[in-house]
């Protein structure tokens, strides 16, 4: 092998190393920290919920809310989602405009769900970015499927409205 093509390779080789790690770590992984908080499975998360002070949060929908909860959630709706609730709530009502509404330690757990994890996730960023330090987003198995969806899958038990979760979820029942 000539030198030019061995000093080109071994730069090549150098630039992998070197960016391979950072690819490598690029997508959120579940039980890893991303960007301030951790997204955990519902088994995880049921075992944090068993500690002492620990905030629940349900960033759905109030119609999504009746019709079935985790017991002991606060309901603090992160958007309007007319798809699931066809009342529209006023800005002053939605999560941006109502962190103080969390606790007031920085340190407290919370764990945040929504119904898939996605809007769990975007709150739970919104909550890491305001300076709490441990942050816990429901998102939770291999295909991307997490919040409510995942804690009732897991078997654990929700307070619900039978007649609504039938007429609304039919193909979870």
């Amino acid at each position: 092998m000539n030198k030019q093509y061995l000093s080109g390779f071994a730069a090549i080789l150098i630039a992998l190393l070197i960016i391979a790690p950072g690819i490598a770590g690029a997508a959120p992984k579940i039980g890893c920290t991303a960007s301030g908080y951790e997204n955990v499975t519902a088994c995880q998360a049921k075992n944090i919920l068993e500690e002492e002070d620990v905030f629940l949060l349900d960033v759905r929908t109030p119609a999504e809310y009746s019709y079935s909860h985790i017991e002991g959630a606060t309901l603090i709706p992160l958007k309007n989602v007319p798809a699931h609730d066809p009342v529209n709530l006023p800005d002053d009502q939605l999560l941006p405009n109502r962190m103080k509404e969390l606790p007031k330690d920085k340190n407290t757990k919370i764990v945040v769900y929504c119904y898939t994890g996605k809007r769990g996730g975007i709150a739970s960023q919104m909550i890491a970015d305001a300076g709490y330090k441990r942050v816990y987003n429901i998102q939770g198995n291999i295909q991307g499927q997490g919040g409510l969806i995942e804690w009732v899958n897991a078997g654990y038990p929700v307070v619900i409205d039978s007649a609504k979760w039938s007429a609304n979820y039919p193909h979870y029942v």
